[in-house]
C-alpha cells in the first residue's frame, strides 16, 4: 500500500490525515521520499537514514520556496509575453521594409536605365545623324543594356523576397516557440498558485516534481530571433554618368553654425568646442551644427559626393530654400530629406528622413557619400562611393521650391570633437567616359 498522498488528500485536503497502514495521524514528511509519515513509519527501517521533518514546518519550506519561483515565473511571464507582442510587430514592420525596399531597387535601376541612355546618346549623337548603320547598333546597345539591367534588377529583387522569407519564417518559429512557453508558464504559475494556498498539505503533493519543472522552465532563454538586415541586398554599381553631372558644392557662411568653421575654400568644415562671434544673418543655423551650400536647384540633374571619413556623426542631404525658412526653425516638417550617419565602434547605422527609420547597417569604414538629386522625377539617392553601391534613396518626391544641400554634424556636448566634413570636387575630365552597357554599371 502507498505511503504517498491518499486519494482523500487530493479531494479536499483536510489537515487531520490517517496514515493507511497504522491508522496513525501523520504529523512527519519524509524530504527524501517525499511522502507523509506517521510515527511507526518513521521508526521504521526504511526511514531510518533519510531527512524527516514535521508536516507544518516542511510545508512552510516548500510554500515560501514556491512563493518565490512563483513571483519569478510571473515575471518571466510579463517578459514573455512582451518579447511575443515584439515578435508579432516585427512581422508587421519587415513586410513594410520588404516593400520599401523593393521600390528603392525599382527606382534605382529605372533612374540608372535613364542615366544610361542620356549618356548614349551624349556620346552618340553626332554620328548617329548622319549614320543608319550606327543609329542601328546604338538603339541595339541600348536594348541590350535594358536587357542586362532588367536581369541584374530581377536577381536582386529575388535575394530580397528568399531574404524576407527567411525572416519572416524565423519569426512565425519564433512566435510559436513563445506562444507554447507563455502557455507552459501559465500553466505552472496557476499551479503554484494552488500550492500556496490555504491547504497544508498540498504545498507538499508532488512538491519536488513542481519544482523541478517550475526551474526547468525559468532555465529557458527568452531571445528574439534573429534575421538579416534586409539593406544586404545591396544594389551595386555606380553609373558613370554621375560624374558627369557631378557639381563643385561650396558651403554658404551666411547659414553656418557658429560651432562649425569653415575652410577658406568653403568645401570642408570641422567642429569647435567654443562658438565663434559671427555676425546675424536670418538664415544661420543656431540649434544644429549645420551648413548649406551656396548652390540651390529647381531643375535637372545634380550629384556631388562628400568625405565622412573623419565625422562619427553627419547628415547629407537638401533642404527647401524657401524665403520663410529661419535657419533651425522651418515652416513645415518636410523640408528636408537627410541621410544621417552614426559610427558606433566598427558599425555604420544609417538613417533617413522623412520619416526617421533605420535603412541600413554596415560593418566597414565610410569614406565618401554621393548625394544625387533629380528634380523632375523627385528622387534622392545617396551612394557609397568607395563600394560602388547605393546606401538608400527616396523616390517620388515633391518640392515646393530650390533646392539646397545640407551638411550637418554632431554639436559636442562638453567634449572635445574633431569631426569634419569635407565636399570633393569634380574629376576635371568628367565628361571624358567610354560607354558601354557593362562599363557603365562599374
Amino acid at each position: 500500500m502507498s505511503r504517498r498522498l491518499s486519494s482523500q488528500l487530493q479531494r479536499k485536503f483536510p489537515e487531520d490525515v490517517y496514515c493507511e497502514k497504522h491508522l496513525e495521524l501523520v504529523q512527519l514528511f519524509c524530504v527524501d521520499d517525499q511522502i507523509l509519515l506517521c510515527g511507526q513509519c518513521f521508526h521504521s527501517q526504511e526511514h531510518e537514514n533519510h531527512l524527516v521533518c514535521g508536516v507544518q514546518e516542511a510545508a512552510g519550506v516548500y510554500r515560501k520556496l514556491f512563493q518565490e519561483i512563483l513571483n519569478t515565473l510571473k515575471e518571466k511571464l510579463e517578459v514573455a509575453k512582451s518579447i511575443l507582442a515584439d515578435e508579432q510587430e516585427r512581422m508587421v514592420m519587415i513586410q513594410g521594409e520588404e516593400q520599401d525596399f523593393k521600390e528603392m531597387i525599382e527606382s534605382e535601376y529605372r533612374i540608372r536605365f535613364r542615366l544610361m541612355v542620356e549618356e548614349m546618346n551624349f556620346r552618340s549623337l553626332q554620328d548617329c545623324v548622319f549614320n543608319p548603320k550606327l543609329r542601328e547598333d546604338h538603339l541595339n546597345q541600348v536594348l541590350a543594356f535594358a536587357t542586362e539591367l532588367k536581369g541584374q534588377s530581377q536577381e536582386t529583387l529575388q535575394r530580397l523576397n528568399d531574404l524576407g522569407k527567411e525572416n519572416m519564417n524565423k519569426l512565425k518559429e519564433s512566435e510559436g516557440r513563445l506562444s507554447g512557453h507563455i502557455c507552459s508558464l501559465q500553466k505552472m504559475t496557476v499551479e503554484l498558485e494552488k500550492k500556496c494556498g490555504k491547504y497544508t498539505l498540498m504545498v507538499l503533493q508532488n512538491a519536488r516534481s513542481s519544482l523541478k519543472r517550475s526551474e526547468s522552465l525559468l532555465l529557458q532563454c527568452l531571445e528574439q530571433a534573429q534575421i538579416t538586415d534586409l539593406s544586404l541586398c545591396q544594389v551595386t554599381g555606380m553609373s558613370r554618368m554621375l560624374k558627369v553631372l557631378q557639381r563643385a558644392v561650396t558651403l554658404d557662411p551666411k547659414t553656418a553654425n557658429p560651432c562649425l568653421v569653415l575652410s577658406e575654400d568653403l568645401r570642408s568644415m570641422h567642429l569647435r568646442n567654443v562658438q565663434q562671434d559671427v555676425p546675424h544673418s536670418p538664415g544661420r543655423f543656431v540649434f544644429s551644427a549645420t551648413v548649406l551650400g551656396v548652390e540651390s536647384f529647381t531643375s535637372g540633374r545634380h550629384y556631388w559626393e562628400v568625405d565622412v571619413e573623419k565625422a562619427t556623426k553627419w547628415q547629407l542631404g537638401v533642404s527647401e530654400d524657401s524665403a520663410s525658412r529661419h535657419g533651425d526653425l522651418p515652416t513645415t516638417s518636410g523640408n528636408k530629406v537627410l541621410l544621417m550617419g552614426s559610427l558606433m565602434g566598427t558599425n555604420y547605422t544609417f538613417w533617413a528622413f522623412p520619416p526617421l527609420k533605420r535603412v541600413s547597417l554596415r560593418g566597414e569604414q565610410m569614406h565618401k557619400v554621393g548625394v544625387f538629386l533629380d528634380c523632375q522625377s523627385g528622387q534622392i539617392s545617396f551612394y557609397d562611393v568607395a563600394n560602388r553601391s547605393l546606401i538608400y534613396n527616396f523616390s517620388s518626391l515633391t518640392f515646393q521650391g530650390a533646392l539646397r544641400p545640407i551638411f550637418s554634424l554632431c554639436i559636442p556636448s562638453g567634449v572635445t570633437n574633431s569631426d569634419s566634413l569635407s565636399i570633393c570636387l569634380p574629376p576635371v575630365s568628367s565628361c571624358d567616359v567610354t560607354v558601354s552597357p557593362q562599363s557603365s554599371l562599374a
